[in-house]
């Protein structure tokens, strides 16, 4: 079946995820209502069967399982051009709430072998900055770039003709960029120390960009530059990991995923580097869970994303602006984001034998120079530090239910050199509940 096909059918089994706006870059903070209420954690402290999302060797130490849980996202996004001439304050939550999906079940095929797989949202990014009253000229400065590009000024904007408004791009701006993965794991417990495992990464994105013709000119394919629709690409990739149990009371873990060579957005070809090409980056780290007391575990991940490995994500925009290369190029201009660490600490305490609370902190890199902040209009992932609540309460032996709250604090990042002038902010909430179900 093809990976465009086998999205489809997830999809319409209510398992595909949309587009989600998270907040370690892209990345999402953590994978799984239990992991994100810890802040996220999980590479040496698997709780469920969305596990192959941090650490595949985790898999083996779950047992036979089904989870299924839900997140509702609500980002907001706002950008601030100021000028001499006044400034301006532009709303880019056209869609301000998100479902997001995820799904996982595993098997012990024998007491040290399990199968399993693991699908859910890598991550994605979200804005839309809608024109008011759409039809006068006056709602066409309500996107961002076509107000930048008449200097700040209002008045300008709203005294040009409609007609030329059209050639800087009429209409709402934003971008939408969904990522879907679908990991086979095969998990393996070496001896009653030390789990390895091995997690096949097939992977769907998709992507739609509007509202941009002000910038087509800088393209090598101003025709493949803004395109009405979403494009799609699909690619193959892997991850692999360790868990080992040092003493009775610590754990640690190890995990890897190389660069995701993904196929190209057509449609797109003329916006992003090398003709299109979205590559999902390489992202690595180690963590440790310690079991304080018999009712308390105390964990942590330290992980690096590489960003700057993807030219579409890293190489930065001023030289298209400058006229130095050209959009869509190989060396084309990109959104100039930057390699990042992220730092989680998590706590999960059993108050009862039916009852789990946790408790944690997600810290990332930011990954947005200030000298990429007028780019980073649509794509505004500036959010570093993030608050997360969690509990897990289980009906019976063998069915529990678990939610998990996050608020990612605000930050704003304020421009210099090229995009002076602008600011970018970001906070946002997730409410995530789930279902798991031990068989």
């Amino acid at each position: 079946m093809k990976f465009k096909k086998l999205a489809l059918a997830l999809a319409l089994a209510g398992i595909a995820v949309p587009a989600a706006h998270a907040t370690n870059g892209y990345f999402q903070p953590g994978f799984s209502v239990k992991s994100v209420g810890m802040g996220g954690v999980g590479i040496a402290f698997p709780q469920d069967a969305l596990a192959a999302a941090m650490n595949p060797a985790g898999m083996a130490l779950i047992g036979d399982r089904v989870d299924f849980g839900v997140s509702l996202f609500r980002p907001v996004r706002n950008a601030t051009y100021s000028s001499p001439m006044g400034s301006m304050t532009f709303d880019g939550n056209d869609q301000q709430n998100f479902i997001i999906p995820e799904f996982g079940v595993n098997k012990m095929l024998t007491p040290d072998l399990s199968l399993g797989i693991s699908v859910y949202g890598n991550g994605g990014l979200n804005t839309g900055y809608d024109t008011l009253n759409s039809g006068t000229q006056g709602a066409q400065c309500q996107n961002p770039m076509v107000y930048q590009r008449f200097g700040g000024s209002p008045s300008a904007c709203m005294a040009t003709p409609a007609g030329q408004l059209g050639a800087f791009g009429i209409g709402p701006m934003g971008v939408d960029l969904q990522q879907l993965f679908i990991s086979p794991t095969i998990a393996y417990k070496i001896n009653a120390d030390n789990s390895i495992g091995l997690a096949i990464n097939i992977v769907h994105q998709s992507f739609r960009a509007n509202g941009l013709q002000a910038f087509a000119g800088l393209s090598t394919n101003p025709a493949s530059f803004a395109a009405p629709g979403h494009s799609s690409s699909n690619g193959v990739g892997f991850r692999i990991g360790w868990i080992g149990h040092m003493t009775p009371t610590l754990t640690l873990g190890a995990t890897y995923q190389p660069k995701t060579h993904m196929g190209k957005f057509g449609a797109y070809s003329g916006l992003f580097a090398n003709g299109g090409q979205f590559d999902i980056p390489a992202n690595y780290g180690v963590g440790f869970a310690w079991k304080a007391t018999p009712a308390l575990t105390i964990a942590g991940d330290a992980t690096r994303i590489e960003y700057g490995g993807v030219p579409a994500i890293s190489n930065p925009s001023d030289c298209a602006f400058m006229g130095t290369c050209q959009l869509g190029s190989s060396n084309g201009g990109g959104f100039g984001w930057q390699s990042i660490n992220v730092y989680k600490l998590g706590m999960a305490y059993q108050v009862n034998p039916a009852l789990t609370v946790r408790a944690g902190w997600n810290h990332g890199d930011q990954p947005i120079p200030s000298s990429q902040a007028l780019v980073n209009v649509i794509a505004p992932g500036v959010v570093q530090d993030h608050l997360t609540l969690g509990a897990t309460y289980a009906v019976s032996d063998r069915m529990e239910l678990s939610f998990d709250y996050v608020h990612a604090l605000k930050k704003t990042v304020t421009g210099t050199a090229l995009s002076q002038g602008w600011a970018i902010s970001m906070y946002q909430d997730v409410v995530g509940v789930s279902i798991g179900y031990k068989y």
